[in-house]
């Protein structure tokens, strides 16, 4: 009688879902309130852009609109989990050779750094190299573009073109 009344209480297993959104680690890269003119005056909605990585190769971007931060922020989640792409990184945990990439009117560099370098990168390329994995990189942002959105992208195309 012990015996079943324990196997009938023992804890549920996670399911997949929980299991994934455990392995990933997200940051928020953007958010802005965005506002359309209707008959009434103005309606506001909120566009959240994240990354989402698993900082062992994996990385990816979503955004999301919502009328909610909390709405917008779980639909780009989802959306970058759909979105992965694989990194490749060497041994010193770097990058394995030089790469340019540009989206729209931003162009990004990324660059090898020998070990304990660290990384050298500011705004949406620091967080996609971290939440990547890399460990020992530079990035550096060519364009004049401050957007966010078109950096990370351009940040994406790069890696793109890297393969060992």
């Amino acid at each position: 009688m012990i015996l079943s009344e324990e196997k009938k209480y023992k804890k549920r297993p996670a399911s997949k879902r929980e299991e994934k959104s455990a392995e990933f680690e997200q940051r928020l890269i953007d958010l802005r309130r965005v506002a359309r003119v209707v008959a009434g005056g103005r309606r506001f909605t909120f566009r959240a852009t994240l990354v989402v990585g698993d900082r062992g190769g994996w990385v990816g971007i979503g955004t999301g609109k919502g009328a909610d931060t909390t709405i917008a922020i779980d639909k780009a989640v989802r959306i970058a989990k759909k979105n992965l792409i694989k990194v490749p990184i060497t041994k010193n945990n770097s990058l394995p050779y030089e790469s340019k990439g540009k989206y729209g009117a931003a162009k990004v560099l990324l660059r090898s750094a020998p070990a304990g370098k660290g990384l050298t990168a500011g705004s949406s390329a620091r967080v996609i190299l971290e939440l990547a994995g890399v460990k020992n990189a530079t990035a550096k942002i060519l364009s004049r573009t401050k957007n966010k959105l078109n950096n990370a992208k351009a940040t994406l195309e790069a890696i793109k073109k890297l393969s060992l």
